[in-house]
């Protein structure tokens, strides 16, 4: 998507938070992951019951895999993300969106400002910026806040539940590397098959 598209999109969207915050595009410059490890895995391992395998990735992988070992930390934000788009009404394809941008942006650590290693004043779970418009510092970095601002930001995307993992998220993050986040889609589909009914 253009960038003069994207900017209508979310301009017209206007991505009013409650509480009259807005919640505009994040400009956090995501890196390419170091420590990854890369995989091939293509297949979805949806085996628990009420999952919906065919919204977890519509159209398949894209490209080499990446995945993290998570300690209790970043388990506990994988629940975070996936009560928040449950409270936003939203299903598990939001889920998988949310925890990938958020492996790629935070590898799912909640940050807070990291002084120089910062990218900018980018916060919390998505690198959310409060110079931006996403919130407070505060706001930001309690997970739930930040999952339900990205996922304002991602339901005025036309076509979301369709779109690649990385198309999806970059049209909400604005990210430097626009590519980066398909590497995280099927650690984030394992992870909400996982989690979406614990």
């Amino acid at each position: 998507m253009n960038t003069i598209m994207r900017k209508s999109v979310l301009g017209i969207a206007g991505l009013a938070f409650a509480g009259g915050v807005f919640a505009g595009p994040a400009t956090a410059h995501a890196t390419p992951t170091e420590s990854a490890t890369p995989t091939t895995a293509v297949a979805v391992q949806a085996d628990k019951p009420g999952v919906d395998k065919g919204k977890l990735i519509p159209h398949g992988v894209q490209g080499e895999q990446s995945s993290i070992d998570l300690g209790d930390e970043e388990t506990a934000n994988v629940k975070a993300i996936i009560a928040a788009t449950k409270k936003a009404g939203l299903d598990e394809r939001a889920a998988v969106i949310s925890i990938g941008t958020s492996l790629q942006e935070s590898k799912l650590e909640n940050l807070g400002h990291l002084g120089d290693r910062n990218d900018h004043d980018s916060l919390g779970l998505f690198q959310q910026r409060p110079t931006s418009g996403w919130g407070t510092p505060e706001q930001i970095t309690d997970p739930e806040y930040s999952t339900l601002a990205f996922l304002k930001g991602l339901k005025q995307v036309d076509g979301w539940q369709d779109m690649p993992l990385t198309d999806a998220a970059q049209t909400v993050q604005v990210s430097a590397y626009p590519d980066a986040y398909a590497q995280w889609e099927q650690q984030a589909a394992d992870l909400v098959t996982q989690h979406w009914n614990s």
